[in-house]
C-alpha cells in the first residue's frame, strides 16, 4: 500500500510538471526557451512549438489519469457462479 501512494503522489507530481512544461512550450519563442528543453531551445528560431506542448499536455493528464485509477478503492468482485 505505501509504495501505491508514493507512485500516486510521483505520478501527481509528474502531471503538474508536464503542464507547466506545456504552457511555457506555448508561452515562450523557441529562442527564449530554456537550454535544457532539449527539443525545441533554439538560439535562432522565433516559432511557438505547439506540437512539443501539445503532447506534454497529453502526457501530463495521462499521469494523472493513472493517478486517479491508482488511487481508486480496490475492491475485489467475487461472483458466485450456482
Amino acid at each position: 500500500m505505501r509504495n501505491t501512494r508514493a507512485l500516486v503522489a510521483l505520478a501527481v507530481v509528474l502531471g503538474i510538471a508536464l503542464i507547466v512544461v506545456a504552457i511555457v512550450y506555448w508561452a515562450e519563442p523557441a529562442k527564449s526557451l530554456p537550454s535544457f528543453f532539449f527539443p525545441g531551445h533554439d538560439a535562432h528560431s522565433t516559432t511557438h512549438h505547439v506540437k512539443h506542448g501539445i503532447a506534454a499536455l497529453l502526457v501530463g493528464l495521462a499521469s494523472f489519469a493513472f493517478a486517479w485509477f491508482q488511487s481508486g478503492s480496490k475492491q475485489s468482485s467475487i461472483s458466485s457462479a450456482t
